[in-house]
This record gives structure tokens, C-alpha cells and sequence, in this order.
């Protein structure tokens, strides 16, 4: 079969190749079941307050956050907490990842997460990975994060930093169009 000129020189293929990975975010796959009734998620075993997934990480306070339809929350960045997010299925976040590490094998590289849309999974973010996060669904979405560290507003204390939604460039933010 031939195809027209103009979709002969615009016509390219989608890339199915593994998305870049930044060394030390981890993607952990949750079990959902589901039955007539409803479903259910298992979100951590815990030994000790250590996830049984990420053993080195001891778990020392759980956070539940809303986002408005549309709304960009971005860019923080801690030096010493460890972050681990969870979306439920029913939801849909554009979670965006910067590695500013400087040495890092992926330095200055990203990574562009859709979590939730019908996927269980949890998202370990490691210290000196920059995170932001918008809410593409067209309701509120929530978010349910894990942390290895105790927030403290004090500014002697507070080990979350902010950089401009726009670090990478507004269209980060913009929906894939393929």
C-alpha cells in the first residue's frame, strides 16, 4: 500500500524504547485485586518501620496531599530525605524527576512518570532528585508519600528546597501529542 506524499514525509514511528532511567529511582510494582465488590492495594510490608521493597529506608512519617485539576506543583529538592509517592489507580499525575547530583551517572537527566491511571506502583525518590508533579486527570488527585525524614518549617531545619516550575522549561509540563 502507498501512502499519500504529505504522510509519506510526516510519518514517523512512536518510540517504544525504555525511557531514560536515573540511577537510584526505584519503580516498585504494587499487587491490586480486584472482584465483584471492589478492589484492594497492599502498599508496604513493613519490618520495623523498614519497607520490606527498600530495606535501607526507615520510614518516619506519611504525608496525604491533594492537587486541583491542572495544578503544577514543582520543583522540590531534598538533601537528605528520601521520598517514596504513591497515586491510586483512579488518578493521573505527571510526575517529572530531575537528578542534580553531581556525581551521578545520570546527572542533569530526567525522567516524565505518568503515576496512577489504573497502575499500582510506588516511586522511591532518592536525596538530590529534584521532583515535581501535575495533575493531568480531570478531577482532584491525591497523592500518598512516604518519607524518611521529619518536615520541619523551621528554615534552620527545613531540608526542602525549591527551584522554578519551569527548570527544565515549561513544556515539560505539556501533554505527549503521538
Amino acid at each position: 500500500m502507498e501512502l499519500t506524499k504529505k504522510a509519506t514525509e510526516l510519518l514517523k514511528l512512536q518510540n517504544y524504547a525504555p525511557k531514560t532511567q536515573i540511577e537510584g529511582v526505584k519503580i516498585i510494582k504494587l499487587k491490586r485485586f480486584n472482584d465483584d465488590g471492589g478492589s484492594f492495594t497492599e502498599l508496604a510490608r513493613m519490618d520495623n518501620g523498614m519497607f520490606q521493597e527498600l530495606p535501607d529506608i526507615e520510614i518516619k512519617q506519611i504525608n496525604y496531599s491533594e492537587m486541583d485539576i491542572n495544578s503544577i506543583k514543582a520543583f522540590h529538592l531534598h538533601k537528605k530525605q528520601s521520598d517514596i509517592w504513591f497515586v491510586p489507580h483512579s488518578e493521573k499525575i505527571l510526575l517529572t524527576l530531575i537528578d542534580l547530583r553531581k556525581s551521578s551517572s545520570t546527572k542533569d537527566k530526567y525522567m516524565r512518570i505518568v503515576m496512577g491511571d489504573s497502575n499500582s506502583f510506588l516511586v522511591y525518590i532518592p536525596p538530590g532528585v529534584a521532583h515535581g508533579c501535575k495533575n493531568i486527570s480531570n478531577k482532584i488527585a491525591r497523592i500518598i508519600y512516604f518519607n524518611d525524614q521529619h518536615f520541619s518549617a523551621d528554615p534552620d531545619k527545613c531540608d526542602e528546597g525549591r527551584l522554578p516550575w519551569d527548570y527544565l522549561g515549561k513544556e515539560i509540563w505539556d501533554i505527549t501529542k503521538e
